[in-house]
């Protein structure tokens, strides 16, 4: 299925980056060519896979050659240290038409993830979040989603699926597999009211540019309990990030967007991750394409230095935190973890017949909060969600 929905790695391009230095990224990674087609996926944790498809963008055209401009200055990079497990898989090429695209990202997102196997995006458009999101449904769980952009890209839930309205089409769709949705550095010039009343009422998570900037560690908890990763480049300020349709003069810079590209690969729970909207037919100096180089650099990084927290190690091997608010009639516990130092707190769920409780991410300011007597906004927005 997969070579008949995959086209390979450009073969010039393989060419020309692998007469460079033997120390780069392209001599330790596993490519889809023609002559020798698919590789073995046997012992890959990380695929790449380039989707040439803008017919969802709005005035974003061109957004579909994005793929090989990322790949000709990721491959440049030196390797880092990490052990084999890096495969690309090639592109996914527009179908006869937009859904026929999505359909095949779908089915592809749906072989990896059942293998274990963190898919990374290389869009296109962001309404590709949407097939990736429904690749989910065949796993049978709900799905937690963070978007890193400058606004919610809920538009009308009626209209045909765009990289403006993804997001209502995600809420309003069946299966209703969303748990929470969490966006990262929104501005509030972008965002009517109506919305962030909406997204209070569902309980989901918003995030302030300007706020996440005065405390940038607070980013970490957020990404930390994601499946999904959207990333849209017009969420980084115009002045580092030329190659966007739509770009603006504040948002993320360089560094922020590389540290949040490092948390997601860091997350045990991440297991896809896309950027979207990087238009390279704008992109001044390959200035967009070297930063998303870098900012995918740092994710494997991430990846390969996970510590395998919880959900995958026991409660048992934590440092336990027991807080009393309110006279002791509401009891906070919190765990922190000896392998990496990251907290997470305990919430109550609301359905009796629940077998146990469940940790979320949370922050060392969440535990300080808790000692001074005030319930973490966090908590109680997953207590509310039916944890």
């Amino acid at each position: 299925m997969l070579e008949e929905v995959l086209a390979p790695v450009s073969g010039a391009l393989l060419e020309n980056l692998r007469s460079q230095s033997e120390t780069t990224l392209v001599h330790q990674v596993l490519f889809h060519e023609e002559l020798s087609g698919i590789p073995d996926l046997s012992a890959v944790k990380v695929a790449l896979i380039g989707v040439l498809e803008d017919r969802g963008s709005v005035r974003n055209k061109d957004a579909a050659l994005a793929s090989d401009a990322i790949r000709q200055e990721l491959y440049n990079l030196q390797s880092g240290n990490w052990p084999a497990g890096i495969a690309d898989m090639g592109n996914i090429f527009q179908g006869e038409t937009v859904n026929d695209t999505y359909f095949a990202l779908q089915e592809v997102a749906v072989h990896l993830l059942q293998r274990g196997i963190i898919l990374v995006i290389l869009g296109g458009s962001q309404d590709l979040t949407y097939p990736n999101y429904r690749a989910y449904d065949r796993l049978e769980q709900m799905v937690n989603l963070v978007s890193i952009d400058k606004e919610f890209d809920l538009g009308r839930h009626l209209d045909q699926l765009t990289d403006d309205n993804y997001l209502s089409h995600i809420v309003l769709n069946q299966p209703y597999n969303l748990f929470n949705f969490a966006n990262i550095g929104y501005q509030t010039f972008f965002v009517h009211q109506d919305e962030l009343d909406l997204m209070e009422r569902m309980y989901f998570e918003t995030h302030r540019l300007g706020a996440l900037k005065a405390d940038f560690k607070e980013f970490e908890p957020i990404v930390r309990d994601a499946d999904i990763i959207s990333f849209d480049m017009t969420s980084v300020k115009y002045s580092e990030n030329p190659g966007v349709n739509k770009g603006v003069p504040n948002g993320f810079d360089g560094m922020e967007a590389c540290a949040l590209a490092r948390y997601s690969g860091l997350s045990d729970k991440v297991s896809s991750f896309g950027i979207y909207n990087y238009n390279p037919s704008l992109d001044t100096f390959n200035q967009t394409s070297q930063l998303i180089a870098q900012m995918l650099w740092y994710f494997v990084e991430g990846v390969f230095n996970r510590k395998g927290d919880y959900p995958f190690a026991s409660k048992k091997v934590y440092t336990k935190f027991t807080v009393l608010i309110e006279d002791g009639s509401l009891e906070m516990v919190f765990y922190k973890s000896p392998k990496s130092n990251r907290w997470w707190i305990e919430v109550p769920g609301n359905n009796i017949s629940e077998a146990r409780n469940r940790l979320i991410p949370c922050s060392y300011e969440d535990y300080l909060q808790a000692c001074d007597q005030l319930i973490p906004n966090r908590w109680w927005k997953a207590r509310q969600r039916g944890l």
